[in-house]
C-alpha cells in the first residue's frame, strides 16, 4: 500500500488519515504488509507518518535534512558557542 500523502492533500483529502486507516486495518487483521507513505513534503507529515506507523516514507532529501535543524536549537547553539568563546578568550 502506498498512499500519496502530498497529492491527496493537494486535492483537499487528508492523506495522513488514509495512512492511519490503512495501518489500522492491516493491523486489525494481522496482515503482513508494509505501508509506504509516498509524496511526503514536509517535516510535520514525516513525523506524523512515523507516529501513525508507516513502515516506509518517500520524501525529498530537504525534508530529511530539515529534521536536523530547528530555529530554537540553532539559536541556542549559537549563544552557547559565543559564550564559550567569550569565557575562554583569556584562557
Amino acid at each position: 500500500m502506498s498512499p500519496f500523502v502530498g497529492r491527496l492533500d493537494d486535492i483537499g483529502a487528508d492523506g495522513l488519515q488514509l495512512v492511519e486507516q490503512i495501518v489500522q486495518i492491516f493491523s486489525n487483521y494481522g496482515y503482513a504488509t508494509e505501508v509506504l507513505a509516498a509524496s511526503v513534503r514536509h517535516v510535520p507529515h514525516l513525523i506524523q507518518c512515523a507516529e501513525i506507523g508507516a513502515d516506509v516514507v518517500t520524501c525529498p532529501l530537504s525534508v530529511i535534512n530539515a529534521l536536523f535543524s530547528h530555529p530554537l536549537t540553532d539559536k541556542g547553539l549559537a549563544t552557547f558557542l559565543a559564550d564559550h568563546k567569550r569565557v575562554n578568550a583569556g584562557a
